[in-house]
């Protein structure tokens, strides 16, 4: 996840409040400072955040109040102030499709574009990103149905054309580009026009960029920026700088006059929170965060979505797009495994397209950050060794026959000595075997009460929340406290670790320190086995949303 010690720092803070008394209070918000200077957030930016909680604080907290509402009013506080610190409150322009009418030239039809097709223009240092963030927009805007041209216009550094065509052949993305012209300008002039003549709807310009803040590069910025007329000129920054963002953005600001920012290396550098604020400080929209060197990693930067992960209040809705933007309704794998939950079949060949799907949602930590309380949990179990149990999974089902994986897993009931040869040829334990078969057979009886309950989940585009109300004022009452999902975790026997198989029911019932959480819990959430009591009523409503994420059920969680 972006950016997660801070995130932890500051989840830590919030949560120590508990009597919500003023010596509590003002213990956080010095937390929460220390945290953001810790991060090289600009300490006037700090201490303006700091009187600014303090004056809220004053006004909308009372001593009548009860403690719950106090930590609920103080969380609310907090995300509010953080929003503002990371908010540029600017919103940059958004490409639309070419529409098209037809008419009538020396007596044939044409199709002529009615509006024009929207140029990118990519700016910034050498050594930031340029390139890759190139490729990791076009890619973006593919995926949601845009035609989309790159063009590269850096003549400057020795294997810039090689590197942007490599990228775009492995995307199936069309470029231009030249290894014989030097000049930038009329590279880019004549990629943009014969993108433009091809009915593009989006041309992305890369352009070179120097060690330093050269002249040099600002008129070459100038001058192909007056030949191609971009609509929307990006800078692309490298968020390990930290508040020199500031002075870097203002620079190129005065000079090419951009009109939104990428923040690229922001996965792995502790400076990011610092670059993010700085960068907000000049009025300038964040449109991308790059959280990784693969295409796919380029998130959306929305003010109260990022500040929502990093306390792990989650986004559900985050979660929905995200899983939409993998088109599964087009994998005919996912199309035969929706068709056999239909027929109330679930086979270990559908288990394996689940596990798939997953493994197409990115790092573990980018997902839980998206679910209400479940980045606090994977911070204790860890990325690494959830990974590892998810991929011995896949290699264990990859080790199976085809007439093994056509079965509902009764073949190895009946044969157990499949058991062991499926284990040789994974390179995994028998127990883990079994552990896979237990998690299939807990994901087929689920699949089945869904269709008994009402119809086949999954559907695609479906909205998981919609004619659930129940499951709505579940996923509200986790985003509002933070520990819900840990709690609910904690009463199942554990947390995230359960991709090796769900918890044993009788040691947890049988287990007095399982027995006091469970009642601590229904003391601070009373409305909870009201909800509990309304899920066992309807097994399908947790499989309609967990089928809509790909499978994530196959989990264990």
């Amino acid at each position: 996840m972006v950016l997660a010690d801070l995130g932890s720092r500051l989840r830590g803070a919030l949560s120590s409040v508990e009597s919500a008394s003023d010596d509590e209070i003002n213990s956080m918000v010095k937390d929460v400072c220390t945290a953001l200077l810790e991060s090289d957030v600009n300490i006037k930016l700090v201490v303006r955040l700091r009187d600014n909680i303090k004056a809220k604080i004053k006004t909308e907290l009372s001593p009548e109040e009860t403690t719950a509402n106090k930590r609920k009013k103080l969380q609310k506080i907090i995300f509010d102030e953080l929003v503002a610190l990371v908010d540029s409150h600017e919103e940059p322009p958004k490409p639309k499709k070419l529409s098209t009418s037809t008419k009538v030239i020396n007596g044939k039809k044409k199709k002529v574009a009615k509006t024009n097709s929207h140029v990118i223009m990519f700016v910034g240092l050498q050594g930031a990103g340029k390139t890759t963030s190139c490729t990791k927009l076009a890619v973006y805007y593919k995926k949601r149905g845009f035609k989309v041209g790159l063009v590269c216009a850096d003549t400057f550094r020795a294997g810039a054309f090689d590197q942007l065509k490599q990228n775009a052949i492995k995307a199936s993305i069309p470029y231009y580009g030249s290894y014989l012209e030097q000049d930038p300008v009329k590279i880019a002039y004549e990629g943009v026009t014969k993108f433009k003549s091809e009915k593009f709807d989006i041309i992305i310009v890369d352009t070179s960029g120097r060690h330093r803040q050269e002249q040099q590069l600002f008129d070459e910025m100038v001058q192909i920026g007056e030949m191609v007329q971009p609509t929307q000129t990006i800078m692309v920054m490298d968020g390990s700088i930290g508040q020199a963002a500031e002075s870097q953005a203002k620079a190129f600001k005065e000079s090419a006059n951009f009109g939104s920012i990428i923040l690229t290396k922001m996965d792995g550098h502790a400076k990011g929170g610092g670059a993010i604020s700085a960068v907000a400080a000049t009025k300038t929209p964040i449109v991308f965060i790059g959280t990784g060197e693969h295409v796919g990693d380029l998130e959306i930067f929305k003010p109260t979505t990022f500040i929502s992960k990093l306390l792990g209040i989650g986004d559900i809705q985050s979660l929905i797009e995200h899983v939409q933007g993998l088109n599964l309704q087009n994998d005919e794998n996912h199309k035969q495994t929706m068709e056999n939950i239909k027929e109330g079949k679930f086979t270990l060949k559908d288990f394996q397209n689940q596990m798939n799907n997953f493994l197409k949602m990115g790092p573990l930590t980018n997902i839980a950050s998206m679910i209400p309380g479940l980045s606090n949990i994977m911070s204790q179990v860890g990325e690494e060794e959830t990974s590892k149990k998810i991929k011995n999974m896949v290699y264990i089902m990859d080790s199976m026959t085809a007439q093994e994986l056509e079965s509902d897993g009764r073949i190895f009931v009946d044969q157990p000595s499949r058991i062991l040869r499926v284990a040789k040829g994974s390179g995994c334990s028998a127990v883990e075997i079994e552990m896979v078969l237990q998690q299939h057979r807990l994901m087929s009886t689920m699949a089945k009460s869904a269709v008994a309950a009402g119809g086949a989940p999954g559907a695609p585009g479906a909205n998981p929340m919609a004619g659930n109300p129940q499951m709505a004022r579940m996923m509200q009452q986790a985003q509002s406290n933070p520990n819900f999902m840990q709690q609910a975790m904690s009463m199942m026997g554990g947390g995230a670790g359960g991709a090796g198989g769900m918890p044993d029911m009788a040691s947890m019932m049988n287990n007095p320190q399982m027995i006091q959480q469970a009642q601590q819990m229904m003391r601070q959430n009373p409305g909870m086995m009201q909800q509990a009591q309304q899920m066992m009523q309807n097994p399908g409503m947790m499989q309609k949303l967990m089928s809509q994420f790909g499978g994530m059920g196959g989990m264990g969680m």
